[in-house]
């Protein structure tokens, strides 16, 4: 059975950074398409990052230039790196991959 597990989340003031891991368990990463998402108290999910099968990386307009998608196969994780945090990036940050949902990670941006 396949597991996501994100951690990294927490509590940063504005222009703060944090690093955000999605760890599988029961499956390793190859070049399957994985994306993180967030979800806004209120709002609907949206996704904010992604690496296609490809390989190729893209992000929400809304983040462009401030949050980074990789891979670290060692630990069979991908990251989300987050610069620049802002008030409006608080939310759940879930990772998407094998048709499966992580149990989220909390985001707070404090400003």
């Amino acid at each position: 059975q396949v597991q996501l597990v994100e951690s990294g989340g927490g509590l940063v003031q504005a222009g703060g950074s944090l690093r955000l891991s999605c760890r599988a368990s029961g499956r390793q990463f190859t070049t399957n398409a994985v994306a993180w998402y967030r979800q806004a108290p209120g709002k609907e999910r949206e996704k904010v990052a992604e690496i296609t099968h490809e390989g190729k990386k893209n992000y929400a307009d809304s983040v462009l230039g401030r949050f980074t998608i990789g891979t670290d196969n060692a630990r069979n994780s991908r990251w989300l790196q987050m610069n620049g945090l802002r008030p409006e990036d608080t939310g759940v940050y879930y990772c998407f991959t094998w048709i499966t949902w992580g149990q989220g990670t909390q985001v707070t941006v404090s400003s």
